[in-house]
């Protein structure tokens, strides 16, 4: 008797559905790979000019033109509304003093070591305010009140405690940027998914492995935002209370300067000291914080390979 018991053929799967062969699976995996490779290509020099400089050089030459239209035009008698010429060289007798970059660094390393010691003590001020609840119910909404507090009403406190000495400058940057950095921190850790925290506990990452393994790096984007936002305030803590204590013990930061710029009724002096201080600001943003975000964000897949 004839065996009437049909067998699929050969590269067929039950069903009629072709089964896959080497070769589509050798294709399917090629196609995978090239969707996960990222071919890196070298941007032309026009285009990161075009893209990347040019913006800006626009925005400064337009608020340039208008600042002159707006003296040209005596919008403010000239004494209280300098050209932006008169401002320039209001900052070249400076540098020709050999005084000017002396301000600068004299703000610069105050503003670098209270962020720092502020990075200090707000990193783990915010793990704990994280992770430990009591904690967060007893000083979570006191945190935020605290950065929420112009930085300028704990001078006079500050100088009440410690005189007119360094002490006050930095409990003053102290005060304004370790909330932001905590809250930072605390936003990032909510924001991480809690299978990451189950999964590295698995591991065996508890206690500072986990801390150091998986919690900081998980939490990375947050505790970046508010480091940024921690430097901002930090910045602005330091000009007011340079602004405010004034003392020959102390040297002239870009406050001091402002201020004496403002006793002296010197307009172009006041604007230059401003410019500087927005330069600075925006300098440490391009150079050292920007760079760090874009290395981050590439990192995590959230970000062109190009830019």
């Amino acid at each position: 008797m004839a065996n009437t018991e049909t067998r699929p053929a050969e590269g067929t799967a039950p069903g009629g559905r072709s089964a896959p062969t080497a070769d589509s699976l050798e294709g399917l995996e090629a196609g995978l790979d090239a969707l996960e490779t990222h071919t890196a290509q070298r941007t032309p020099v026009s285009r990161v000019l075009r893209e990347k400089a040019l913006p800006p050089f626009i925005a400064v030459a337009i608020v340039l033109a208008l600042w002159q239209l707006a003296y040209h035009f005596e919008l403010k008698p000239h004494y209280m509304l300098p050209s932006p010429l008169e401002v320039a060289g209001a900052l070249e007798d400076k540098w020709l003093d050999g005084t000017l970059l002396g301000y600068v660094w004299t703000s610069v390393s105050r503003g670098a070591l209270g962020f720092l010691a502020s990075v200090a003590i707000g990193t783990p001020l915010g793990l704990i305010v994280a992770r430990v609840k009591p904690v967060r119910a007893a000083i979570g909404p006191i945190l935020s009140g605290l950065q929420s507090l112009p930085s300028v009403a704990w001078v006079p406190a500050a100088i009440i405690w410690f005189g007119l000495s360094d002490a006050t400058i930095y409990t003053v940057v102290l005060l304004g940027a370790v909330p932001s950095i905590a809250n930072g921190l605390v936003a990032g850790v909510d924001q991480i998914p809690p299978l990451f925290l189950r999964a590295g506990r698995t591991l065996g990452a508890t206690g500072l492995d986990g801390v150091r393994h998986v919690l900081l790096p998980a939490a990375l984007p947050g505790y970046l935002a508010g480091l940024k936002q921690g430097w901002a305030f930090s910045w602005r803590s330091l000009m007011a209370a340079e602004l405010i204590t004034s003392s020959p013990d102390l040297g002239i930061g870009l406050g001091q300067l402002l201020e004496q710029g403002r006793e002296l009724s010197d307009m172009s002096l006041v604007m230059g000291a401003i410019l500087l201080i927005l330069i600075v600001g925006i300098g440490i943003e391009l150079l050292i914080f920007a760079p760090i975000e874009r290395r981050v964000l590439r990192s995590r897949g959230l970000l062109a390979s190009n830019r």
